[in-house]
């Protein structure tokens, strides 16, 4: 049987598709900034994107100054990470956001 198929081989194809950019967050930098971003609320919804990744897809926008909608789709929607930058959860659009408490 060919190995192509194989769950672990899926694990790591994915993990080897998932481009890495120069603006995401090292280790040493999300272990100092991750205490101090909200905790995801215990009731409702779970959030759809990590946390991690979203403040990779702020990173990246801010350092090649493109559009939202330009953002590169490793990073997942435009419209999810809009959302979830937005310090007004809720006033940009009636959906929960990825950040909102």
């Amino acid at each position: 049987m060919s190995r192509m198929w194989m769950k672990e081989h899926r694990e790591r194809q994915k993990a080897f598709e998932r481009r890495r950019y120069p603006t995401n967050l090292i280790d040493e930098e999300w272990e100092r900034i991750h205490p101090i971003l909200p905790q995801p609320a215990w009731r409702g919804r779970k959030p759809k994107m990590n946390l991690r990744e979203i403040l990779n897809a702020i990173r990246y926008l801010a350092r090649v100054s493109c559009g939202w909608r330009m953002l590169p789709y490793e990073f997942g929607p435009w419209q999810t990470v809009y959302c979830g930058s937005d310090a007004s959860c809720g006033v940009c659009c009636s959906r929960p956001c990825a950040m909102s408490i």
